[in-house]
């Protein structure tokens, strides 16, 4: 019986002076978790494809400590992957619709542009979609208006000065097509609180306006999908 107290006493003892490494193995594992956040963290910054996962798993690590998943970075995640899923529908879109020559697909982390040069929606000087263009911006909207996103269409000239007809300057011309093209997006059924249009004239040039072939790749629509930040 004594023996037993003793032995009781000695593995009492014994615990309470391990206690300190039940905290120090918590601290280590928090410790842990919290730099591989900080890493998470910046692998997401620099490549934009892994962002997604970063803010999933941070809503679920929220959720296994108790607190309430955060559902703006839930949601912000889901948005993330839907444009994702987008662009590569834009590509599928365009490879079906035999439009991969027409239209030029360019991406970031900030927006999935679209270009179109001018001799495939206008006539020269002209802001008129022509008939043609309608079907070739009819599978782009369909595609678009499956998102909330917000969509930017930009207006784009030479530096070629207008001599007649009825706009006035490369500006005027150019925000006249980007308004038609508006237009057309919201007949399509692109909600128009998401469409903006803008026109830069010859004052974002893409290529030299001293040859012919700069002046062609100037004259052209850019359509934006703008992503979620």
């Amino acid at each position: 019986m004594i023996y037993r107290n003793r032995r009781d006493e000695l593995e009492n003892q014994l615990n309470r002076g391990a206690l300190w490494a039940v905290t120090y193995g918590d601290l280590m594992s928090y410790l842990m978790i919290f730099f591989l956040m900080l890493f998470s963290f910046s692998v997401a910054k620099q490549d934009k494809t892994k962002s997604r996962k970063y803010e999933e798993s941070l809503a679920n690590i929220q959720k296994s400590f108790g607190g309430k998943a955060d559902v703006k970075r839930l949601e912000r995640a889901k948005a993330q992957e839907d444009e994702s899923k987008m662009e590569s529908s834009l590509k599928q879109t365009m490879a079906t619709n035999d439009l991969a020559g027409l239209v030029q697909i360019q991406s970031n982390e900030r927006k999935v542009k679209l270009v179109l040069t001018e001799g495939v929606l206008f006539g020269s000087g002209r802001a008129d979609l022509k008939e043609p263009a309608k079907k070739v911006l009819a599978p782009i909207a369909a595609e678009l208006k499956k998102l909330p996103n917000d969509i930017l269409i930009e207006g784009h000239t030479d530096n070629i000065p207008i001599k007649a007809g009825k706009y006035s300057s490369n500006w005027e011309l150019s925000m006249a097509r980007a308004y038609s093209v508006l237009q057309f997006f919201s007949a399509q059924g692109i909600n128009a609180k998401h469409l903006a249009g803008i026109g830069y004239g010859e004052h974002r040039p893409a290529g030299d306006n001293a040859t012919p072939e700069g002046r062609a790749k100037n004259r052209r629509i850019e359509i934006s999908l703008l992503k979620t930040d």
